[in-house]
């Protein structure tokens, strides 16, 4: 007998996500929510319509809410599950997820606007940490049902002042933790250090702050999808933004979110913005700037599920859709032992070491843009970049290291684009 979700879309049913009798995975949009007058699709690769989506149809969107890699198969083993079972896996850890989707066993109510937090002390904060490479994501642990996509090991938490407190039963988290990773050093001055930069030269960016704890350095990263709004009375509450990545958008698996394994092209990631966004001549523009950016730190990881859409005004006549914040940026280029090309090719190049003023302009035709302002777009923002090096403010080795690594390559770049 097959099983059902409920997905709901901050309080509103929207779906069912169905186990079938064969233990495939489909989903149904919700009669009443398809005859509301301002419904809006849960995906863009999900568009509002009576027939049931097929897995291959749904799995971009749904698996791509969960972790990846080893961290997938980590969290099965603790869950009992199998690391395949998209739906399961849902199931288990689907309560806070990015964006403002909940998932909950069919019939059971969504969890009361009384939320439930947990706080943490000092101690165990950095229990907590060290416990993280063995439990990701705290799966399993009683009341706590979140799930973040990606790879590295993270925790969705809620700051309050100086309060550090985990969410309880699918209540909204305002930050992302992600610890040190002893494989990659300095790895958290390192992404605050590309990520305070990128704030620095103009580049809309989620914030970030370094902490530690005990002996554990940690990054805080604010969500963009979350927001605090006022009531009618004064008090404020927690609200979420719903979000979905450029893969999940375009119906991708995160298995093959890398270009060359059938991932999105960076024309596909401009065509996809230019066909949703409510003003898309700043999307575009933003978007060019953080690959250029990227480019310039020697952000090699920056693949379709590191750009996001964020939606505002869910389910309404007045709904926006725009480009999300840049998030996720780290100079893999300062560790020797990850791959040199890109996760996306610029022109016909992978190498970022290699990328010329041709592929530039191929880039301006695949993605629709004037090939004179993307040709002097690419120095001038590697001046701004070096202009901007000493305001990220992270003081650290590492750091230091990645900011004279980025100097160089900028100076190298726009020396290309000017002789």
């Amino acid at each position: 007998m097959g099983r059902t979700l409920d997905v709901y879309l901050n309080n509103e049913l929207v779906g069912h996500l169905i186990q079938d009798d064969g233990g495939q995975m489909v989903f149904d949009y919700n009669a009443s929510w398809l005859q509301k007058t301002n419904a809006t699709p849960l995906s863009q690769s999900l568009p509002l319509r009576r027939e049931r989506f097929r897995r291959n149809e749904c799995r971009g969107f749904f698996a791509g809410i969960l972790p990846e890699e080893s961290k997938r198969e980590i969290i099965a083993r603790n869950l009992g599950i199998s690391a395949r079972n998209d739906y399961a896996m849902l199931e288990q850890i689907g309560g806070e997820c990015a964006g403002a989707v909940t998932f909950v066993p069919a019939g059971e109510n969504l969890p009361e606007r009384n939320y439930g937090y947990r706080t943490l002390s000092s101690q165990e904060l950095a229990a907590m940490l060290r416990e993280l490479p063995k439990r990701p994501l705290l799966a399993g642990e009683d009341g706590i049902r979140l799930s973040l996509a990606g790879a590295q090991d993270k925790v969705a938490v809620r700051i309050e002042g100086n309060e550090i407190s985990l969410p309880l039963g699918g209540a909204p988290s305002t930050h992302i933790l992600k610890p040190a990773v002893e494989r990659f050093a300095g790895v958290v001055f390192n992404e605050a250090l590309c990520m305070k930069l990128a704030a620095a030269v103009g580049l809309p960016t989620a914030k970030v702050e370094t902490r530690s704890v005990e002996d554990i350095e940690y990054l805080l990263v604010e969500r963009y999808d979350r927001s605090h709004r006022q009531n009618q009375e004064g008090s404020f509450s927690l609200e979420r933004l719903h979000q979905e990545d450029f893969c999940q958008a375009q119906g991708i698996v995160s298995e093959t979110k890398y270009q060359k394994e059938g991932g999105p092209s960076l024309g596909q990631c401009f065509a996809l913005l230019r066909e949703v966004s409510t003003a898309p001549v700043i999307g575009l523009s933003r978007l060019l700037d953080a690959v250029i950016y990227n480019l310039l730190v020697g952000n090699n990881d920056a693949h379709g599920k590191n750009f996001s859409l964020l939606y505002h005004g869910v389910g309404t006549a007045n709904q926006q859709i725009r480009l999300a914040p840049l998030y996720d940026v780290v100079s893999t280029t300062y560790y020797p032992e990850l791959s040199k090309d890109m996760a996306m090719k610029i022109g016909r190049e992978y190498s970022s070491d290699k990328v010329t003023r041709k592929d530039f302009e191929q880039l301006a035709e695949e993605a629709g843009l004037a090939k004179p302002i993307v040709r002097s777009r690419v120095p001038e923002l590697a001046e701004t970049v070096i202009a901007n090096l000493d305001k990220a403010g992270i003081e650290h080795p590492v750091a230091e290291a990645v900011a004279a690594l980025i100097r160089k390559r900028c100076e190298f770049v726009r020396n290309r684009f000017r002789n």
